[in-house]
């Protein structure tokens, strides 16, 4: 099932598919057609679907609560064998739900778990069973509890849940400048005993990427920045990462890959927002620091 599809994203899509229905395309090009309008379309949504300052108005909710209950949704999202889209959908949801609603300290769990089988229905095949969520969190909240602020988070959001990710501009960006897309094999690799799938250093430095961006997942300084600033910038923190080990990924390897730089240029031309390029860069690096031993797990594979 696709990450992108909700009411009003497949529509815009087929429309614009539709307008150039009548030039033939081989399906190659269809299929980079289709990816470029999905680009396109979700670049056009980020400011939209942004939730910043979603804690402003949350009296009992701080930064450090959110950390701690991103990180264990991340480690929910392994243990279920779930896909990276769905993690980053879930943390969008819950911090705009929090843009609109005041949430009690003792429910924030609640909120977060139902927020994950929200966007597990939004992008796996088969979302996990709610009785399986409940006995994560110890049992502490009911089945009615859980469907109840289901059909509230879905009513407060509008039914608008197609946001655009890290996920998904992590897989665009890195199939462009590698030729090699994700499509949620980190979870994999990350599980995985054949440390041979880390040798070639265009991969290393793709999944090292995803870490950057999963890192960022759970700090609420990141919550200012758009998920295409936050990927762009992981990608440029991992390959620096990756050379001052004497790994040197390669962004042009394929004959239509772009650059990493290209793609910043590209997509930030402005100077407010290379300044903001920068300012995002310089987050990250000090979130890896703090973060050495996790990174230093990959990048020692």
């Amino acid at each position: 099932m696709s990450a992108l599809s909700d009411s009003g994203f497949e529509e815009d899509l087929h429309t614009s598919a539709a307008a150039a229905s009548s030039v033939e395309l081989t399906s190659d090009q269809q299929e980079c057609d289709y990816e470029e309008s999905c680009f396109i379309i979700q670049r056009h949504n980020e400011l939209q679907f942004l939730a910043q300052d979603c804690l402003a108005r949350q009296p009992q909710i701080t930064a450090e609560a959110r950390s701690k209950l991103v990180s264990w949704l991340i480690a929910v999202h392994r243990q279920l064998k779930l896909s990276f889209e769905s993690c980053c959908l879930a943390v969008n949801i819950m911090d705009r739900f929090l843009i609109t609603t005041s949430v009690a300290a003792d429910c924030f769990q609640l909120l977060g778990v139902t927020s994950l089988l929200i966007a597990t229905k939004q992008v796996e095949v088969y979302s996990p069973r709610i009785t399986q969520l409940l006995s994560l969190c110890c049992n502490s909240f009911s089945r009615e509890q859980l469907c109840n602020l289901e059909c509230l988070i879905l009513l407060r959001l509008n039914f608008r849940l197609a946001a655009p990710t890290l996920a998904f501009f992590l897989d665009y960006f890195t199939s462009r400048t590698t030729g090699y897309q994700t499509d949620g094999a980190m979870d994999k690799m990350v599980t995985t005993q054949d440390r041979n799938v880390w040798k070639e250093p265009e991969k290393k430095w793709k999944w090292l990427a995803c870490k950057v961006c999963e890192l960022s997942l759970a700090d609420y300084t990141f919550n200012k920045y758009m998920p295409s600033v936050i990927v762009l910038c992981a990608m440029k923190v991992a390959k620096d990462l990756l050379k001052m080990h004497s790994v040197q990924p390669t962004d042009n390897n394929a004959g239509s890959s772009q650059t990493l730089e290209s793609f910043c240029f590209q997509e930030y031309p402005t100077f407010e927002a290379q300044f903001l390029f920068q300012q995002c860069t310089e987050d990250l690096k000090l979130l890896v620091s703090l973060n050495q031993d996790a990174v230093q797990d990959f990048i020692s594979l």
